[in-house]
């Protein structure tokens, strides 16, 4: 309970410039997996601190992670992510 407080915490802090839709949506879908969008938040900062470019190292982690986060937007309505 607490960990996903403190996840959503910091989400919402990092997404503070991103319009407030695309927030929600952003958030919805991290409390669908948390564990899954930790793991990949790990992973990038690893392949940053090899000396890996930021962009690259998340494509990179996404593309290791893309049945995971197909099954996260699987049978999720675009409208119910986007609080309509």
């Amino acid at each position: 309970m607490i960990k996903e407080w403190v996840t959503k915490k910091l989400l919402e802090r990092q997404l503070k410039n991103v319009p407030e839709a695309q927030r929600e949506m952003i958030l919805k879908l991290v409390e669908k997996n948390p564990d899954l969008f930790t793991k990949i938040s790990k992973e990038i900062e690893a392949e940053t601190k090899r000396g890996t470019g930021q962009m690259k190292a998340m494509i990179d982690v996404m593309k290791r992670h893309q049945s995971e986060l197909r099954d996260v937007f699987a049978g999720t309505n675009p409208k119910d992510l986007m609080g309509k």
